[in-house]
């Protein structure tokens, strides 16, 4: 037997068993390529050799920590070389995940034998990455060009019974061990190695077609391409392209895009591990109350009961009771159809839900979420009624918007228990969960928040206090610039177009349209009574709300649309008004171009990102990242306006949020000290 540490080589007659053990998830560290290497030297003089990981699953990737440094001997690329080259040929017997480094070395095996329901794929495109260790080049060989531009360009994994149907395995079976057992018993003869077999035949259209379909489904990302470019080489004979994948997958290592995704990756497991909440329990949640029964409640409701959990949903009528049950029942009929649950789950799930309008229903929860109209008294009656029937230490929890928790908690018992569980619309879609404390909140209650939002499947973020806390904050300050520029020179569609060629699915407009103008507007006027006299204020949002243009719901925003139909068109009567509001400001218009746009909004969302961090509304700018990327749409291959700003340099960043400020004094606060966010 040898041994070496995280891969161990041990013979049972003519057998040798070669395992990896590098927790939690196998990753092809410097460690476990020179225990392979060593292994495969180790195995020689055997009949087979049976490649096998220890743990739920065999190697499920890279090590990304090493990605910044230099790479290490031995390479990935030439260990599979060596495992495919072995006198004694390698079986792969696979579980869980076979992903990235995984599955190029499962492909440097003889035989690839799986367990029902292993998952197979070259995610390397969601980290802005083209695989290093041969994956472009086997991979068409052995399954065909359809099926890897699919998993190398856009991330499938493919299921272990598809991937036996593709030939890119010998065996499915449940029981892994017997499955190996019989296949060592009666070994078949050798094939050829996968590096030389040829690729299969296919449509001579096919690569133009689906880099069509990349480029419209990338929004700017970089990687899908490269991939397909990467995945080209595989008709040249090995020895060339396995070089050149093996090259340009060392460049974007270094690359902007790269860095940036590798940032969300890392970033998305920190944000759930705040400080606030380390060696706090939390407590089990299998039943909820979620009071109103609208878009929003409907779907926070739907997202509860996803989860497998069950909800009591209270209503003030009967009718608006049984409103409530059809919009809940709609959503969960709507994701039946889509084929996302079976008939079986759809039942219980609609079992699992009951709307009712007596607040005496939630007396045994344990949890009670409010999803009523955004206003403090409405909302502070709701808890009134429920802290009178509740346990004096059930948890209450409001998905207020914009306003304070503290008022609408105001005289309830044992506020410790109080929490803001702020979804994002709508809510049985979106990932993020903005979790807000409260200078009461027990850690406990926090941790429960964050179990909770782990099991509805959310990116759950902390948030202090303040106004919008952290996503709605850093968006009326983005919507805020957007005004500016629309009332200095640029139309909607201007400004909406240069986002998008920031990689963002809509404009600050289109988006306002989308989600109506109605609810900022509230806003506004609420936060008039405390806005600075000396601040800017442009005022062509709240005369198009005046107007009754409301966005889609009511036909017409920012821009008009056709019946039945949700594409923005220009609206010349908009266009009018903001030329009209510069004349009557006697503001001589000027042309912006995409940068120019661009460079200031993205400068603003950085900039009022960094005052929060300042403020500890956040704890680190990472967790400013990912409420912009998954509560907004901020593209991920961008990594966030903090990611972004740190990729161009903070100086370069702030000199363009010092520019906003000049175009509009009085109007900005410059974040102290951003350079600190530097890496």
């Amino acid at each position: 037997m040898s041994e070496n540490h995280t891969v161990t080589v041990t013979h049972q007659d003519d057998v040798a068993w070669v395992e990896i053990n590098n927790p939690p998830v196998n990753a092809t560290s410097t460690a476990v390529r020179q225990g392979l290497a060593d292994a495969v030297a180790a195995v020689q003089g055997a009949r087979v050799a049976v490649l096998t990981c220890a743990g739920r699953t065999f190697v499920a990737g890279g090590d990304m920590s090493e990605f910044d440094a230099a790479p290490v001997e031995p390479h990935l690329p030439d260990v599979v070389q060596m495992i495919e080259d072995s006198p004694v040929p390698f079986i792969a017997a696979l579980h869980g995940n076979v992903l990235g480094g995984g599955f190029e070395i499962a492909m440097g095996c003889a035989w690839r034998i799986a367990r029902t329901g292993t998952g197979f794929g070259l995610p390397e495109v969601n980290v802005g990455l083209i695989p290093g260790a041969a994956g472009t080049q086997r991979l068409p060989r052995l399954v065909g060009m359809v099926a890897a531009i699919d998993i190398a360009c856009a991330g499938k994994i493919v299921k272990a019974d598809e991937m036996l149907a593709l030939g890119g395995i010998d065996v499915v079976a449940e029981d892994l061990n017997a499955a190996v057992a019989a296949f060592v018993a009666d070994l078949p003869e050798r094939p050829a190695a996968v590096r030389l077999r040829e690729v299969p035949p296919f449509a001579e259209d096919l690569i133009d077609t689906k880099r069509a379909e990349l480029t419209k489904r990338a929004k700017g990302q970089q990687s899908p391409l490269e991939n397909l470019t990467a995945l080209q080489w595989a008709l040249t004979p090995f020895a060339e392209g396995q070089p050149k994948e093996r090259a340009r997958h060392l460049e974007l290592r270094q690359s902007a895009e790269s860095r940036a995704l590798r940032h969300a990756f890392f970033a998305e497991r920190q944000v759930s591990k705040p400080s606030a909440i380390k060696d706090a329990k939390p407590r089990e949640i299998t039943s909820l109350v979620v009071v109103g029964g609208g878009l929003m409640g409907a779907g926070i409701a739907t997202a509860v009961l996803n989860a497998g959990l069950s909800v009591t949903l209270i209503e003030r009528d009967e009718q608006a009771a049984e409103t409530a049950v059809q919009r809940v029942h709609g959503l969960l009929d709507g994701a039946h159809k889509r084929g996302k649950m079976s008939a079986s789950v759809l039942e219980a799930r609609k079992d699992a839900f009951r709307a009712v309008t007596d607040y005496a229903e939630a007396a045994q929860a344990p949890l009670a979420i409010e999803a009523v109209f955004e206003d403090v008294d409405v909302k502070r009656d709701v808890f009134q009624k429920l802290s009178a029937v509740m346990s004096p230490d059930a948890i209450l929890a409001t998905n207020t918007s914009y306003l304070d928790p503290t008022l609408i908690f105001e005289g309830i018992e044992n506020p410790s228990r109080c929490v803001g569980l702020h979804f994002f619309s709508p809510a049985h879609i979106m990932k993020l969960l903005e979790i807000v404390k409260t200078p009461d909140t027990s850690a406990e209650v926090l941790a429960t928040g964050f179990a909770l939002g782990k099991k509805l499947r959310k990116v759950s973020v902390l948030s202090g206090i303040c106004d919008g806390f952290i996503g709605n904050r850093m968006l009326a300050a983005y919507r805020r610039a957007a005004d500016y520029l629309l009332a200095d020179g640029a139309f909607p569609y201007q400004i909406d177009a240069a986002m998008r060629h920031m990689g963002l699915p809509m404009g600050p407009y289109e988006m306002q349209d989308l989600t109506g103008l109605q609810i900022a507007w509230a806003n506004r006027k609420r936060q008039a009574a405390t806005r600075h006299p000396d601040e800017r204020y442009v005022t062509i949002a709240d005369k198009l709300c005046e107007m009754d243009r409301l966005g889609q719901r009511s036909g017409k925003g920012w821009y008009r649309y056709e019946d039945g139909k949700r594409a923005p068109l220009r609206d010349p009567e908009v266009e009018a008004l903001v030329v009209a509001y510069s004349e009557e400001h006697g503001i001589d218009r000027r042309s912006f171009s995409d940068d120019d746009i661009s460079s200031r909004l993205l400068a603003v969302l950085a900039n009022e990102g960094a005052m929060i961090v300042a403020e500890g509304i956040a704890e680190r700018p990472a967790d400013v990242d990912m409420v912009k990327i998954f509560g907004y749409g901020f593209p991920r291959w961008r990594g966030g306006p903090m990611q972004y700003a740190t990729e161009i340099g903070w100086e370069k960043s702030q000199k363009f949020m010092q520019l906003v400020a000049d175009e509009s004094p009085n109007s900005w606060s410059i974040a102290p000290h951003s350079g600190r966010f530097e890496k």
